[in-house]
């Protein structure tokens, strides 16, 4: 059986096709530039197999996932330049009679995440995935759903206690400034330094700021969701980083809740190469073709 599986992101779309055992047996992936360019590379990767089943595409947003809109299936009020008011999912339909799951790019890997949570014999019910990258989201899984009713969750906008040593700093988010993503996206590096984050090393001060932001970020959704566990991925995440943030996140928390073991509740993906969000489609289009 044949899923397909659509990663798309400000930069890159990854499209890759696997199987039911969520292996990928193809995949390829090519720059985000218009919509009409991108959509039509990846309807033409899809057509090169005429024995899929069903499709999952998580999307860069914001988009709309309430299927009561006539806007369903639509990223909406982006911040990427061209992409604002994109039918996505009309465009596919258009050219795929199939079964298509849609959702945010965070939750397909969040979906992933879970998924490869079970196959490992983790016994648990929810979880939150935090990607850090050139921007930040987060998507939640309670009880094997996501979280979110009127819209897909933005915790990546949500606002911080500043760090002490970072009061000058105002933040690079074009609607919020110092949010969590106007904070930690990768960005903010040459912001602050004048440097890529790949080239500060991890001695630096900043990446300790920083680590104080996504830990305050891993308190909120520890006390407002009590998931099993807080997974942290993207281009800004490293386990050495994660150790920083378990530091913070230890003090601040101040023992108030249990959340057992800090180093297997805050971690880094089961998924290697934040490969989460294709795994993730593969269940979703799984479980799309199965209702």
């Amino acid at each position: 059986m044949l899923l397909g599986s659509v990663e798309a992101g400000g930069t890159k779309f990854v499209c890759a096709v696997g199987n039911e055992d969520y292996r990928i047996l193809d995949q390829t992936y090519f720059p985000t530039t218009t919509p009409e360019e991108t959509l039509q590379k990846t309807v033409d990767y899809f057509k090169k197999y005429p024995d899929l089943k069903a499709i999952s595409i998580s999307s860069f947003g914001p988009i709309e996932l309430r299927q009561n809109s006539p806007k369903y299936g639509y990223i909406t009020d982006t911040p990427k330049p061209g992409w604002s008011n994109t039918d996505f999912i009309g465009y596919i339909k258009k050219n795929f009679d199939l079964p298509i799951f849609w959702t945010t790019d965070v939750n397909g890997s969040a979906y992933g995440e879970y998924t490869m949570a079970t196959l490992f014999n983790e016994r648990i019910n929810s979880l939150v995935y935090y990607t850090i990258g050139t921007g930040v989201g987060a998507g939640a899984i309670v009880n094997g759903e996501f979280v979110g009713d009127l819209g897909h969750p933005e915790m990546g906008h949500v606002r911080l206690k500043r760090h002490p040593d970072d009061l000058d700093f105002d933040g690079i988010c074009p609607f919020h400034g110092d949010c969590l993503e106007g904070l930690v996206a990768g960005p903010t590096f040459r912001a602050r330094t004048g440097k890529r984050g790949q080239d500060v090393p991890l001695t630096d001060h900043v990446w300790d700021i920083m680590a104080f932001y996504v830990a305050q970020a891993a308190i909120q959704v520890t006390l407002t969701l009590r998931p099993a566990k807080v997974v942290f991925g993207g281009g800004v995440v490293s386990e050495p980083f994660l150790k920083k943030v378990r530091a913070h996140f230890t003090e601040l928390l101040n023992h108030y809740v249990d959340v057992g073991d800090v180093e297997k509740y805050i971690v880094m993906p089961l998924v290697k190469e934040n490969g989460s969000a294709t795994v993730g489609n593969f269940a979703l289009a799984l479980n799309e073709l199965n209702k």
